[in-house]
């Protein structure tokens, strides 16, 4: 019951450090509600095509932080103080962070895609399955332009890297940390369904590109 109780916490506090809305809060500092402009989401893409570069840089960043710092701080500090074990504790505190981040409770529950708050908090679970994941969205975006096309190879990719990683460092692949990086890859793709259904449609927002019609297209 006291590790029961121990989890519970973990994912609260983890979900509520994932649930701030960066995007949404930079976005009210210049006087704007970041939903209301672009693609209408809180994520630093969207922030970087409406307030430029730093800004969406700097959204991107605290994002990232706050699934990597819920992972180390509250999964694999806090957690075998609560008694949950520490590759317990930082499966727990990602999911949180991440689902946080997803469905703000701030906000309605309604937030991003989750793809930086996700690399932030695999990042603490298994850095070089997330280096790949990185590589394989830097190329992807180069070689297509799309930010969408780019997040959904990078997270078909993450469960193969832990996996490659998990040989290459010797540790076991197969355990709790590997079924989170299928959850959160599946999250990922699932937040992405309207960007498929437009990548189909020839309609999705493509860096250096005009958009191909009028209104606003709503990407990651």
């Amino acid at each position: 019951m006291a590790a029961l109780a121990g989890g519970l916490t973990v994912c609260i506090l983890a979900y509520l450090v994932g649930s701030i809305p960066w995007g949404f809060l930079i976005g009210k500092l210049k006087g704007i509600d970041i939903r209301s402009h672009g693609s209408g989401n809180i994520g630093a893409t969207n922030v970087r095509r409406v307030l430029g570069r730093p800004l969406g840089t700097l959204c991107f960043l605290l994002d990232l932080l706050k699934g990597l710092l819920p992972v180390v701080l509250i999964g694999a500090l806090l957690g075998p103080a609560l008694l949950v074990p520490p590759d317990l504790g930082r499966a727990l505190a990602a999911g949180a962070a991440v689902s946080g981040h997803v469905w703000p409770v701030w906000l309605g529950f309604k937030g991003g895609k989750g793809v930086s708050t996700t690399l932030g908090a695999l990042v603490a679970v298994s850095w070089l399955a997330v280096l790949m994941g990185v590589v394989a969205w830097v190329v992807a975006f180069f070689l297509t332009r799309y930010v969408s096309v780019a997040s959904l190879v990078a997270a078909f990719l993450l469960p193969v890297g832990y996996v490659v990683s998990g040989q290459l460092l010797h540790h076991t692949s197969f355990g709790a940390p590997f079924w989170l990086f299928v959850l959160l890859a599946a999250l990922i793709v699932f937040r992405h369904r309207s960007n498929i259904q437009r990548l189909r449609d020839g309609t999705e927002f493509r860096f250096g590109k005009a958009p191909q019609t009028p209104h606003e297209h709503r990407s990651a």
